[in-house]
């Protein structure tokens, strides 16, 4: 077993592989480039707003996120399921929940309009037939598109449309769901089982959280030191556990027994030279607005979903579900836009697009005092997920030698990606043997 074990990068892939390590008796040191821990779940504290990196939540009934995290420490604040169906053109909004978990919504949903009761029905048989699988059955065996997934259950063109394609247009980043059917499955499944949360001070608490768990099993975690090279063979010569790894940071030359690449796709791949880690990636734009409390827009909990456009795809009530996200007399909303596009697009013409859907949605209101404070513009947001992506990705042991990776880009893109690809990077550590024992 390795006695010291360098991991490049501290984010929740990094942290889990590190703390586990560290648990086993390793002597384990975290480099980080960035003064602050995450990677992708960040959050800033502004003005006495909390402003995660781009719209992030916590799926309560990820299987790693209930080993890996203290879910009463974060002090979660839960939406409610389902979500409102909102149409511009026609200027309406409707309530489509789950009536197992949400009793109070039956009523609403029943008497929604906007999805066939057919659909309704046929969404419990797959909520059945989800709940009752294995964890190892996802992510295996033959795929497809979440569309033709969808036509093959044969739900109607209007659930898909103003239900389907803009909730998981949030969740995969891709409105058309050209992406896998098999994380359709999954998040399904795992919604259907738990819930759609955020910890009252930030997305960014639950890597604060593993970052302190790593520290106390006796990590160390050293900010603003990247690492820019690591030993390896391109041609996978070098046996594993052969150690020791040189490295090179941006202060000096260091080396471990092995070392964990737990780095973004593109470094990573650069870092080990496994070409199969994948780089194309699935953009996204969230922008962040501040309003009068007087003029809180009222969701029930709910993200509100654009059924007719994509611009933007989901308004969120972030100060609704959690009043610890905004200062006292304030509310705070953000809004998600997809695709290239809204890279481009100036803060007033993205703040215009979610005043005019708002105002469509809630006629009765006026959002004169729709006020944008923070767009995040994310050109990687997750790597792309299309059907049989999953038969390509790299394992934990792609490098050569005593080099490891550790990051979603293993699993599947996803908080419970990254979590599970730590773990597997530890257990493959811990399991090699050094030559000659």
């Amino acid at each position: 077993m390795s006695e010291e074990v360098a991991v490049v990068g501290a984010g929740l892939a990094g942290l889990v592989a590190a703390r586990r390590l560290a648990d086993a008796g390793v002597d384990v040191r975290v480099y980080e480039t960035r003064d602050s821990v995450g990677g992708r779940v960040r959050s800033r504290h502004r003005d006495g707003f909390v402003l995660d990196r781009g719209f992030q939540v916590l799926f309560t009934a990820y299987p790693a996120v209930r080993t890996e995290l203290d879910l009463d420490a974060l002090d979660l604040r839960g939406f409610s399921p389902g979500a409102v169906l909102c149409s511009t053109a026609e200027g309406t909004r409707a309530v489509l929940s789950d009536p197992l978990r949400d009793p109070g919504a039956l009523v609403e949903s029943v008497l929604n309009l906007e999805v066939p009761t057919s659909d309704k029905l046929r969404t419990l048989l797959l909520r059945q037939d989800l709940r009752s699988r294995e964890e190892s059955e996802f992510f295996q065996g033959s795929d497809e598109s979440i569309r033709a997934y969808l036509d093959d259950w044969g739900f109607s063109e209007s659930y898909v449309e103003k239900f389907v394609a803009p909730f998981y247009g949030g969740i995969t980043l891709d409105r058309s769901l050209a992406t896998s059917s098999q994380v359709f499955q999954y998040t399904f499944r795992t919604l259907s089982r738990g819930r759609i949360a955020v910890p009252a001070d930030g997305m960014g608490a639950i890597a604060e959280q593993l970052a302190d768990r790593a520290r106390a099993a006796g990590v160390e975690i050293v900010r603003n030191e990247g690492v820019a090279a690591v030993e390896h063979d391109r041609g996978g010569g070098r046996t594993r556990g052969a150690g020791p790894v040189g490295f090179e940071t941006t202060e000096a030359s260091r080396e471990a027994d092995a070392v964990v690449v737990a780095a973004d796709p593109r470094s990573a791949r650069e870092l080990t030279g496994v070409d199969t880690i994948p780089t194309e990636g699935k953009s996204s734009t969230t922008q962040f607005y501040s309003l009068p409390e007087h003029a809180r827009v009222e969701t029930g909990d709910k993200i509100l979903l654009h059924t007719d456009g994509a611009s933007p795809n989901v308004v969120v009530p972030l100060s609704e579900v959690a009043p610890e996200y905004a200062p006292d007399g304030r509310e705070l909303l953000c809004a998600t836009f997809l695709g290239e596009d809204a890279l481009e697009r100036d803060e007033e013409s993205l703040a215009a697009d979610t005043r005019a859907a708002l105002s469509a949605w809630y006629p009765e209101q006026s959002f004169e005092s729709l006020e944008p404070i923070h767009t995040d513009r994310l050109r990687f947001a997750q790597f792309a997920q299309p059907p049989g992506v999953f038969d390509d990705l790299p394992s934990v042991t792609a490098p050569s030698g005593s080099v490891y990776l550790a990051g979603d880009y293993t699993e599947w893109s996803s908080i419970q990606g990254a979590m599970e690809s730590g773990q597997a990077a530890a257990s493959a550590v811990l399991s090699a043997e050094p030559v000659g024992e």
